[in-house]
């Protein structure tokens, strides 16, 4: 092997592969005895030290404690050829007593007739910081998401439940009232008005069970999550006017109340994105239970999209994946441009 400490060389080829080293952007070393007997400015700066400054220092001076020995052991493995060469990240400790996370590459060579380890290493630590960070920001925008769904739930069902019982009660003692004059009117005109009036009464107390139904569908809490979806089908369907089928192979389906919910709402989303921007000409849902797991597919013949690109339902596409996850499923979204979307649901029934 070239002797890399010695520039003195005589030979092209030597000089030149000296000045590569010395002048790459990653640092190299070379570790014998626990020490290192090599190290060109790039490595060295890692630590903040010169060359001539690290070359002779131990492990120990550039190695925190409490990670000598993982080093060491390592070390000795590549000494001992098992395996020869590595790459892992490894801690070292800085000149001004700071900890810099370094990626390094060591193999093991033969360095002036005896064994050794030959490294490459890059300073990592901005980049595992950064990483970290970032998985910490997922972390706590997924809980964040998973707060706000549950908020808005709880908050739906509270809108229902008054909107059903508060404001519906209200509407039909309207109705009532209105009924009780009609049958006292005498003349025509009273008769007409108060009929209008009750025709009015009546409108509005099916459209609040209309908006209660919307904000949390009776069929999740009295019946099962078939016929919920069944029933959304059907009016996503007379809203729509792209008919439908259901093969549904799952009868009396019912789960604890949290992960229904995030079943029902997955499909609804993937409902109101069919509506909103596939152009299909029919949608296909089928529902399966086997072994403890829940499977949910919709497909539709419509324009489909490139999944790999950015687009209006990215929200839409973010919201489905992060309630399947708080439930423990898995969902897929298989789609490319003219041939449809197909979304696919799996989840534990516990």
């Amino acid at each position: 092997m070239t002797d890399l400490t010695d520039p003195e060389r005589s030979s092209l080829p030597d000089l030149s592969f000296h000045t590569l080293v010395e002048q790459m952007v990653a640092g190299i070393y070379v570790i014998q005895d626990d020490r290192f007997v090599y190290s060109n400015a790039t490595w060295a700066g890692i630590a903040g030290y010169t060359a001539e400054e690290v070359t002779g220092m131990s492990l120990a001076q550039i190695v925190p404690p409490d990670f000598l020995e993982v080093v060491r052991s390592r070390i000795r493995d590549r000494l001992a050829s098992s395996p020869p060469s590595m790459h892992f990240i490894t801690r070292g400790m800085h000149r001004d007593g700071g900890v810099r996370l370094v990626e390094v590459h060591g193999s093991r060579i033969t360095y002036r007739g005896r064994p050794a380890v030959m490294g490459v290493g890059v300073d990592v630590t901005d980049r595992v910081r950064n990483e970290e960070e970032l998985r910490r920001s997922r972390e706590q925008l997924q809980a964040l998401a998973a707060y706000t769904a549950n908020k808005l739930e709880e908050q739906r069902l509270a809108m229902a439940r008054d909107v059903h019982d508060v404001l519906g009660g209200m509407l039909t003692s309207i109705k009532m009232d209105a009924t009780r004059i009609q049958r006292r009117a005498e003349s025509p005109e009273m008769q007409a008005l108060t009929q209008g009036l009750i025709a009015l009464t009546q409108q509005t107390i099916d459209t609040v069970k209309q908006i209660s139904e919307a904000l949390r569908p009776s069929a999740l809490d009295h019946l099962d999550l078939s016929v919920a979806l069944a029933n959304e089908l059907r009016e996503f369907t007379r809203r729509s006017g792209v008919p439908h089928s259901l093969d549904a192979q799952a009868d009396t389906l019912r789960l604890l109340p949290r992960r229904t919910m995030a079943v029902y709402r997955i499909f609804q989303e993937g409902l109101t994105n069919v509506s909103r921007h596939s152009k299909a000409r029919h949608v296909a849902v089928t529902l399966r239970v086997a072994n403890e797991q829940l499977h949910l597919a919709l497909h539709d013949d419509g324009c489909g999209f490139d999944t790999a690109a950015p687009g209006g339902s990215a929200l839409g596409l973010l919201s489905m994946s992060e309630r399947a996850r708080e439930i423990g499923g898995e969902l897929h979204i298989a789609s490319a441009p003219g041939q449809g979307t197909r979304l696919s649901l799996r989840a534990p029934l516990l």
